[in-house]
C-alpha cells in the first residue's frame, strides 16, 4: 500500500476498516445482521483458504507475510495465519459450513467460492459488511458476486474467468493467415478451423479442442457457458435463487453445449477430463485449442514460446469464478479480520495477485501503472528468480510488468462474463446439472427437448420456486 503511506499506520488501519464493517452495528432481521461487535480480542487472525494455485509459499502467502509485518512493527497483538483446506472444492465447502456451523474450528476470515456467498450469508455463517466495502474500482461483474439479496457479505479477493488457448504455431503451418486474439470471434469460427486442422494436421494433432467436462464442477460451467450463449439474460434463478428457467431455455442451451462438445471435435478423454488432464492433453500437442483459467497463461508459457501459443476471449460469453473474503459470525477479532480483508483487496495487493497469475479484481490493477505491487518477499509478486541467477519467469509481460494479456484480454474478458445461477442452494443446483446433462455425453444421448425436459423437472425439485 505504498501509495497510502503518508498516513500514520494507526490512522490509515482505522480508516480503512471503519467503513467496511459499519453495517455489523445493524440490527434488522435479514442473515447475518447482527449488533455492534464487542472489542477484539488480541492473537491469531485464523485464514481459511483453498490451495494457492501460485505454489508453496505463494502470493497469497506473502501478502499474509506483509501484513504481519506491518502488525509487528505496530506491536498490535495481531497475527494473521492462513490455513490451506485440503481436497476439492467441493469438499472445501462442506469443511467450512460443517466447521462454522459446529464451532469445531476457529475461523475469522473465510475465502469463499463466489458460488458459495449466497449460502454462507442465507445460513448467517458470515457477516453484513457496508455496500463501501466493495468499491467503484472492482470490476462490476466481480463485485456482483459480493452481494447477497442488494447487501455486501465479502469482498473480491481473486476473480477468474473462462478463455481460449490456442497453438498460433499449428494454424501457421495449417495455412491459416490470421492466427491473432481476433482469429476466433464465434464457435462457427472456431470449428471452421477444426475442419482446416483436420486436412492439414500436425504431428501428434488428434482434435480440434479440449475442455472439461468430468462428473464435477468443471461440467456445469462449461454448460452454463454454452446456456449463456445460446440465450440472453441467461440466469436459472430469481433474485431470491428460486428457479425460474423454462423447457425453452433448456433446450437452446443444451442444442449449443451439444454443438461445440461434438465428437468431431472434441478430445474423446475431454468428458473424463479436469483442468490438470485437459492442460496435459494441450500440452502433449493433442488438441490446437484449450477452454482453461487465467493460471493456465502462466503455466503453459513454461512450454510454449510466444509464437507457438496465443489466447483469445473464449467465443460467446465465458463464466466467472474466482474467491471471495469474509468475516465470520463467530470471529471474536471481527473489526481486525475486517482490517486484514481491507489490505488483502486493495489496489496494491490486488496487482500482486495480477502479477503473480490469479485475475485482479480491481480495474486500477489493470490499467493504472502506478499501482505497483510491494509484497512481503519483495519479489513484487512474481516468480522469484532462481538460485543461479536464471530467471524461472517465462511469462510474457508488458511495459509495467504485467502479464503481456491481461488488459487486453483478461480485463475485457471479466467485465463481460456472466455468473452461475446465484441461489443458496446451489450445490443441489449444480449436482443437479452435472448429473442430469452427463447423458449427452452417452452412446445414446437422448434429443435436446427430451433431455430439457427431464433437467427442467429436476430442477424445479432442487431448487423449489
Amino acid at each position: 500500500m505504498a501509495r497510502l503511506a503518508r498516513r500514520p499506520a494507526a490512522t490509515l488501519a482505522r480508516l480503512l476498516v471503519l467503513p467496511l464493517l459499519a453495517a455489523t452495528a445493524c440490527t434488522g432481521g435479514g442473515p447475518g445482521d447482527g449488533q455492534t461487535p464487542a472489542a477484539d480480542v488480541p492473537g491469531d487472525i485464523v485464514v481459511a483458504s483453498g490451495r494457492d494455485v501460485t505454489g508453496k509459499n505463494g502470493v497469497r502467502q506473502q501478502l499474509i507475510d506483509a501484513w504481519n509485518q506491518r502488525q509487528e512493527q505496530q506491536n498490535s497483538g495481531y497475527h494473521a495465519r492462513l490455513v490451506e483446506l485440503p481436497g476439492s472444492a467441493d469438499e472445501q465447502r462442506s469443511q467450512l459450513l460443517g466447521a462454522l456451523q459446529s464451532g469445531s474450528a476457529h475461523y475469522d476470515v473465510v475465502n469463499l467460492d463466489v458460488t458459495w456467498v449466497p449460502e454462507f450469508a442465507e445460513a448467517g455463517l458470515v457477516r453484513r459488511l457496508s455496500d463501501g466495502a466493495v468499491d467503484h474500482d472492482v470490476i462490476p461483474s466481480v463485485a456482483g458476486t459480493a452481494r447477497w439479496k442488494g447487501k455486501v457479505y465479502a469482498v473480491p479477493f481473486n476473480s477468474d474467468v473462462g478463455l481460449l488457448y490456442y497453438r498460433r504455431d499449428y494454424l501457421s503451418r495449417a495455412g491459416v493467415q490470421r492466427t491473432g486474439p481476433d482469429a476466433v470471434r464465434t464457435w462457427r469460427d472456431l470449428l471452421g478451423l477444426g475442419d482446416t486442422l483436420d486436412a492439414h494436421p500436425p504431428k501428434g494433432y488428434q482434435k480440434l479442442w479440449t475442455t472439461q467436462l468430468a462428473a464435477y464442477e468443471g461440467r456445469t460451467v462449461n454448460a452454463v457457458e454454452a446456456f449463456a450463449s445460446a440465450t440472453d439474460d441467461f440466469a436459472l434463478t430469481d433474485d431470491s435463487g428460486r428457479y425460474d428457467g423454462s423447457p425453452r431455455e433448456l433446450t437452446d442451451g443444451i442444442a449449443e453445449l451439444r454443438k461445440r462438445t461434438a465428437k468431431p471435435y472434441t478430445l474423446d478423454s475431454a468428458v473424463s477430463s479436469d483442468e490438470a488432464s485437459s492442460l496435459s492433453a494441450f500440452e502433449d500437442g493433442r488438441t490446437a485449442f484449450l477452454r482453461q483459467w487465467p493460471y493456465a497463461y502462466g503455466t503453459l508459457h513454461q512450454s510454449f514460446t510466444e509464437q507457438q501459443l496465443g489466447v483469445a476471449p473464449l467465443p460467446g460469453r465465458a463464466v466467472l469464478g474466482g474467491q471471495n473474503l469474509a468475516v465470520t459470525m463467530s470471529s471474536q477479532r471481527a473489526g481486525k479480520a475486517a482490517e486484514l480483508i481491507t489490505y488483502l483487496t486493495s489496489a496494491q495487493s490486488e496487482r500482486c495477485l495480477l502479477d503473480a497469475g490469479f485475475a485482479a479484481t480491481r480495474t486500477s490493477a489493470y490499467t493504472d501503472d502506478g499501482v505497483r505491487c510491494a509484497s512481503a518477499s519483495g519479489s513484487g509478486g512474481s516468480p522469484s528468480a532462481s538460485p543461479t541467477g536464471e530467471s524461472t519467469d517465462h511469462m510474457p509481460r508488458d511495459a509495467a510488468g504485467r502479464p503481456g494479456y491481461a488488459r487486453g484480454i483478461l480485463l475485457p474478458a471479466l467485465q463481460r462474463a456472466v455468473s452461475r445461477p446465484r441461489t443458496p442452494l446451489y450445490g443441489a443446483f449444480t449436482q443437479t446439472f452435472i448429473a442430469q446433462l452427463g447423458a449427452l455425453f452417452t452412446d445414446d444421448p437422448p434429443s435436446d427437448a427430451v433431455l430439457a425436459g427431464r433437467l427442467d423437472e429436476a430442477l424445479r425439485r432442487a431448487l423449489p420456486g
